[in-house]
């Protein structure tokens, strides 16, 4: 918004060409969800608590979370209007990129909402049907692989980039849209199995959020891009300021969801910035990057995976409890050493990550 009202202030004010700056709206966009997500959110935490918006706590689950039992959830909102608000406010609103990532964080953040809602009002630890849950996911999923395949008028448009292999460009074609259903929806459904602990899941997503970042900036730079041999993308550099505003939204939101949690962020906002860091990877082709930088949202998933195999195959648990946050709950760690170990390990793998950059 600012960038457009810039183009007509600086015939005037030549000060104002700074709101063009990419470094400066960056910045700006971090701060700004930051201080939003910080605002709303002790006003929301209060709201919350008056309608009685609790947490719903399994009773299969570790006994050290009945205490949890009653926590305000969908503090996911306070994210998603954060990083709504300060993208329409320092993004480029002409560049579609932007709005794809958008309208992928609200759409996944109401299917949240609604799952959020059956399980408050209804007292159902359950929520949305699985089936139903996944139906809304894949719709929205196939809709941007859709229109990424409609619009692209390139042959790189469906070509990865595999770290390591940077030679090799599988041209998938209509297969792409298969690889960006899995890569959205995975995504989304790796960090809401992720959020089962007081801040958790949002720390890796700030980790993983400035990975991409790094990403979209030497992705859009065409001299950088150039320089350590990965594919340019022309519009990817907008998406720096997204991914500020999911850092600058996730930050404030750890204010309050930091151990022990004032607030949970609820589907609402787990499945949303799930999917809104899928998007990105897909968009800037770096699929198999958020592969390695979202190991941490991996390894939970699996577990999950590896979990439900064993019971039907073998009759009996790998671990204790999925996903693996849980089993090693059971096995005495206190949560704290869980929560803080999973971050040292997400920020190993997102460094490792964006070591592939250069990596011939």
């Amino acid at each position: 918004m600012l960038v457009w009202l810039n183009e007509y202030l600086v015939q005037f004010y030549s000060w104002c060409n700074v709101f063009s700056n990419l470094t400066f709206r960056t910045s700006s966009s971090l701060l700004t969800s930051l201080f939003l997500s910080l605002w709303i959110g002790q006003h929301l935490i209060i709201r919350l608590q008056k309608l009685q918006i609790g947490q719903v706590v399994r009773n299969e689950g570790p006994k050290s979370h009945f205490r949890k039992r009653g926590t305000p959830t969908m503090g996911g909102l306070m994210i998603l209007t954060s990083i709504t608000l300060a993208v329409i406010i320092w993004a480029y609103q002409a560049n579609p990129y932007v709005w794809c990532v958008l309208f992928v964080l609200v759409s996944y953040g109401i299917v949240g909402f609604i799952d959020d809602y059956r399980k408050v009002v209804r007292k159902d630890t359950k929520g949305l049907s699985a089936r139903w849950k996944y139906f809304w996911q894949s719709v929205i999923a196939l809709a941007v692989a859709f229109t990424i395949l409609a619009a692209g008028t390139e042959t790189t448009v469906t070509q990865p980039m595999v770290p390591y292999l940077k030679q090799v460009l599988p041209q998938l074609r209509l297969r792409y849209m298969l690889l960006t259903y899995f890569v959205i929806v995975g995504t989304s459904n790796a960090v809401n199995l992720t959020d089962g602990l007081d801040g958790l899941a949002i720390m890796p997503t700030v980790f993983v959020a400035a990975g991409l970042a790094i990403a979209a900036l030497a992705t859009g730079n065409i001299n950088v891009a150039g320089y350590l041999n990965i594919a340019y993308v022309s519009l990817a550099g907008e998406l720096v300021v997204v991914c500020a505003a999911i850092i600058g939204a996730s930050l404030g939101f750890l204010w309050f969801n930091a151990y022990p949690a004032q607030v949970f962020m609820g589907d609402v906002g787990s499945l949303a910035l799930g999917g809104a860091l899928g998007t990105i990877a897909v968009l800037l082709h770096k699929e198999f990057l958020l592969l390695i930088m979202g190991g941490v949202f991996v390894l939970e998933a699996l577990s999950v995976i590896l979990q439900v195999v064993s019971i039907k195959l073998l009759g009996q648990r790998m671990l204790l409890m999925a996903p693996i946050h849980h089993h090693y709950e059971l096995k005495g760690w206190p949560e704290p050493r869980v929560i803080v170990r999973l971050w040292i390990m997400s920020l190993i793998l997102v460094l490792l990550g964006l070591a592939t950059l250069k990596v011939w």
